[in-house]
């Protein structure tokens, strides 16, 4: 909240970048919201998030869709991030808030189309055939659908993006050193970018790759449920901290860390004092 509230009261951070980090803590906040949503359910009736309900259909589509959401907004932010750093150097292309803005309403419909399926019908309320061990009443086919393509964008296109940058900025540092100007500010904006993508990459690692071990687990799993419990529904209630560590995390790798953002924080609070002392005179 503190994120989107800075960014959307600061003028000159309405930039393209500015617009995906915002939409970023807005997935991160509804993948919070819908995790509290389905804890509550555990904390009143343990057994529909065990056995399955028509209840837990809504919560685990909003929470699909929040995840999916986050996902497809690490991705946009490499291909941006690797867009203005390839096309720094050309006049023909340069990525525009409009652009991002038709990102953003990309994201949600795709997000919102593929998270919402099984209140569409995709699910396994009315049989007991191919139903999901972890996320009843999901159908564990749905769940192969929605997770293995989107672990495949979300680890292979940042990886691809990142070190794309860091090898332009590497060439570019060494056409500078070879007519002998300073490469300072390449070397640091290198270490920074790796330092970053590092970062991105284990904080989605620990997130991301115990669920898709579930997913895993859940299709090649022929137990009934009494005979998992209480283990594997330990391990899905950890998976499921881990996501919900990932919507803390996002902020402080993309934007918490930067000074601009708490100098911008300090100018806010600076400009509310001013105009109170304003009105008063």
């Amino acid at each position: 909240c503190t994120v989107i509230f800075t960014r959307m009261a600061t003028k000159d951070l309405h930039k393209p970048i500015s617009i995906l980090f915002c939409n970023l803590a807005f997935s991160d906040l509804f993948t919070s919201f819908s995790g509290f949503w389905i804890s509550m359910l555990f904390i009143t009736n343990p057994d529909i998030t065990i056995f399955g309900s028509k209840d837990m259909l809504a919560p685990y589509a909003l929470y699909t869709t929040s995840i999916l959401s986050t996902i497809y907004n690490l991705v946009s932010i490499g291909i941006e991030r690797y867009l203005a750093v390839a096309e720094s150097m050309r006049t023909r292309f340069r990525v525009a808030r409009n652009h991002s803005i038709a990102v953003v309403l990309i994201n949600w419909v795709l997000a919102f189309l593929l998270g919402c399926l099984p209140l569409m019908g995709w699910n396994c309320l009315h049989t007991e055939k191919n139903v999901s061990v972890l996320y009843s009443p999901f159908c564990v086919n749905y769940l192969i659908f929605i997770a293995i393509p989107n672990v495949v964008v979300a680890f292979i296109v940042p990886l691809f993006t990142y070190l794309r940058i860091i090898i332009i900025l590497r060439r570019r540092k060494q056409r500078m050193k070879a007519c002998g100007q300073a490469t300072g500010t390449y070397k640091s904006a290198e270490i920074q970018v790796a330092r970053t993508s590092i970062f991105i990459w284990l904080l989605a690692l620990i997130s991301y790759a115990p669920f898709f071990a579930g997913v895993i687990f859940d299709a090649t799993n022929h137990q009934c449920h009494i005979d998992l419990y209480p283990g594997v529904y330990i391990f899905r209630n950890c998976t499921a901290m881990l996501i919900t560590m990932n919507c803390l995390g996002n902020p402080i790798i993309y934007t918490l860390k930067l000074k601009t953002l708490g100098t911008k924080l300090k100018a806010l609070k600076c400009l509310s004092t001013n105009r109170i002392r304003a009105c008063t005179i």
